[in-house]
């Protein structure tokens, strides 16, 4: 029976292993390291097309230089990374280190990307320091990340209103996202906060069987 048990655990455990590679910067917190897509673990940066202020209030495109500075100092560079989980968009969420040294540290030390604090503390000294120093974006201002996403989103639903059922019946909320086509039930996590947009192709089912035969799968959580 242990050794039984044993077996369920270990099959039920995520085969999580470290891997390493090549990198390609695709943005200031997303790297492919050979052929894996990672998500840095604990740093938020920029959005490409996010703006920032420097010291005399004018905007400049601090989103696109922060790209392009950290693709200047890891691009081709191989990469060791720590996997330690797998975000909703089926992304590897990693600590990355070149030369021995922590990717994430050296971004958020260097003022160019903001200490994700609602994942991980492990960064918040960096960040401090370089925000006393006034190193990269702290020598300017600039909206956090995460509060530039949440504007941008506002506005697209402000230009887009998500629909609603037509039917009180069909209540079954078929989603498109980076993970496909996922229907959500009101039991799901994320089932509050999906919007259904039909002009992208999103839409309503009635039943799990009407949504599967479509093509959409069920929400994970």
């Amino acid at each position: 029976m242990i050794r039984f048990c044993s077996l369920l655990i270990l099959l039920a455990t995520p085969a999580f292993a470290d891997f390493s590679g090549p990198v390609h910067v695709v943005d200031g917190d997303t790297l492919h390291v050979g052929n894996v897509t990672v998500r840095v673990h604990g740093i938020d940066a920029p959005e490409t097309d996010q703006t920032c202020n420097d010291a005399q209030g004018r905007s400049w495109p601090c989103g696109a230089f922060v790209t392009e500075e950290i693709s200047r100092r890891f691009e081709g560079e191989t990469a060791t990374c720590d996997l330690i989980e797998l975000d909703r968009y089926g992304r590897s969420v990693a600590k990355c280190f070149v030369g021995g040294r922590d990717v994430g540290e050296q971004i958020v030390a260097d003022g160019l990307a903001h200490a994700y604090r609602q994942y991980s503390m492990d960064y918040d000294l960096a960040e401090k320091s370089a925000q006393v120093l006034g190193l990269g974006l702290w020598a300017g201002t600039m909206q956090s990340p995460a509060a530039f996403r949440a504007d941008r989103r506002a506005a697209a639903l402000a230009a887009n209103p998500p629909s609603t059922p037509t039917d009180a019946n069909c209540f079954i909320k078929g989603n498109i996202s980076g993970s496909g086509q996922i229907y959500h039930m009101p039991h799901n996590r994320d089932y509050d906060r999906t919007r259904i947009n039909e002009t992208r192709g999103e839409r309503w089912f009635c039943t799990e069987a009407d949504a599967r035969a479509a093509g959409w799968r069920a929400a994970r959580n």
